[in-house]
């Protein structure tokens, strides 16, 4: 349950946090908050101080139905700000939230560390082959089609089933291409109703048969605030109690908005171990 990450081995034994980092104007909780330079910087602080191992930067909003954003635009928002934190916060272990192996690739040269591709591999052909010649770890998440219809791909024959069976694929592909560090990422809220998430979650432990670290984020999703009849702003209370739900069921890295919070979840979770 270790990752290398910039030459430095990162235990995942004991949970993780990764601080998400939305650079876009349209992400569905923190869309168009920090999308300049200085704002980023000053929530990446935050967030490294708040105790995050990781911050995920993403410039591509995956929410139901967003916009499809071009390669270029997505190069033109991300690679300034990747640039900024990392000679701003030389340890930061910083991942790159894309499906396109270009912009994998040229946020990998100006010192990202980690890959998390929403579409695992499906939606760039390239992009295994990319992840092993940059030789560092990666996100293989569960999607059926795009973040523009996967909302219209919900049928399975057995839920579970059918994405152990795809990560059993996926990771096989992944190994073969000449990866060494895969993470999986089962995808809460994509191509899942809100009866599926809640499925998802409850056999979430099931996904260890897979022998790979598993990163959990339902960070303020609507599966949270549907449930709860709120919105988005309003569903940090119920986050951490899904989220130590994640912990009980083998997650190894929660991926948030909220780090403080996320945190203190994970030292609670380490005391009940203990006992």
């Amino acid at each position: 349950m270790t990752i290398n990450c910039n030459e430095n081995l990162i235990d995942l034994s004991t949970p993780k946090i990764m601080g998400i980092l939305n650079v876009t104007p349209d992400s569905f909780f923190d869309g168009g908050k920090f999308k300049n330079i200085e704002d980023a910087l000053l929530q990446t602080n935050k967030m490294l101080q708040d105790g995050a191992t990781f911050i995920d930067i993403g410039a591509y909003s995956s929410k139901p139905g967003a916009n499809p954003v071009s390669e270029e635009e997505e190069l033109a928002r991300i690679l300034p700000i990747v640039t900024q934190i990392q000679s701003s916060f030389p340890n930061c272990i910083l991942s790159i939230d894309t499906f396109r192996s270009s912009v994998a690739k040229a946020c990998v040269e100006a010192g990202a560390a980690i890959v998390n591709d929403i579409s695992g591999g499906n939606l760039d052909p390239n992009m295994f082959t990319t992840v092993a010649e940059l030789k560092i770890p990666y996100i293989l998440m569960h999607m059926r089609g795009t973040p523009q219809n996967m909302q219209q791909n919900t049928t399975y024959d057995n839920l579970i089933k059918d994405i152990i069976f795809y990560f059993s694929e996926q990771i096989y592909k992944a190994k073969e291409a000449g990866i060494n560090d895969i993470i999986i990422d089962p995808g809460f809220g994509f191509a899942k109703t809100l009866e599926q998430n809640y499925e998802l979650l409850h056999k979430l432990d099931l996904l260890q048969n897979l022998d790979a670290p598993i990163l959990a984020g339902l960070s303020r999703k609507s599966m949270i605030y549907k449930t709860l009849k709120t919105d988005a702003k309003n569903a940090l209370n119920g986050t951490t109690a899904l989220n130590m739900v994640c912990l009980n069921h083998g997650a190894n890295i929660l991926r948030v908005h909220d780090v403080k919070e996320a945190v203190e979840c994970v030292q609670l979770f380490n005391a009940l171990k203990k006992n």
